[in-house]
């Protein structure tokens, strides 16, 4: 999924989530830092890495590419994330009801999870981050570098604005 603009950002973050994994939750608050670091240098690029374990986040995945698609990605993605226990508990009536709430096409929301328009899209990503091993979620490739936010997020932001300021320099 893309969130830039015609314009070509110097530099592109990956990152490989999940939008029913507490640890991507957590890491709300450093992709919000360096969105305002960076603006429109750095393009945050979110793919799909739903992990079996949790049984919606599937499904989250493909209405996080239909907000892409209604022109709302992140505002969608940073909602579903904010309310993860929501998405535990109340599964794919949940994803519909936060486009509702986002005054997102709900009933194109809901059309597109029964017929799995964007299934493509989601297991491209997940093939694709598995081949650059990519075993958890938040994981984000820069420059090349692939770190690995599920197993320590000490120091990550800092390694990442690292990497960023080196190839925007």
């Amino acid at each position: 999924m893309n969130d830039s603009s015609s314009a070509r950002p110097a530099a592109v973050l990956d990152v490989w989530c999940e939008l029913q994994c507490p640890d991507c939750h957590s890491a709300l608050d450093d992709l919000r830092a360096l969105r305002a670091r960076y603006g429109d240098r750095l393009e945050l690029r979110l793919r799909h890495f739903p992990l079996e374990k949790h049984k919606h986040a599937f499904a989250a995945a493909q209405a996080a590419e239909e907000a892409a698609e209604q022109g709302q990605a992140w505002p969608y993605i940073e909602a579903v994330l904010g309310r993860v226990e929501e998405l535990n508990r109340q599964g794919e009536p949940f994803l519909v009801e936060v486009a509702r709430e986002l005054g997102l096409d709900a009933e194109e929301f809901d059309t597109a999870l029964i017929d799995g328009r964007h299934i493509l899209i989601v297991d491209a990503d997940q093939a694709e981050g598995k081949a650059i091993g990519v075993t958890g979620t938040p994981t984000y490739v820069i420059g090349g570098e692939l770190l690995d936010g599920g197993k320590s997020r000490q120091g990550l932001r800092e390694r990442i604005e690292e990497i960023a300021d080196r190839l925007l320099a």
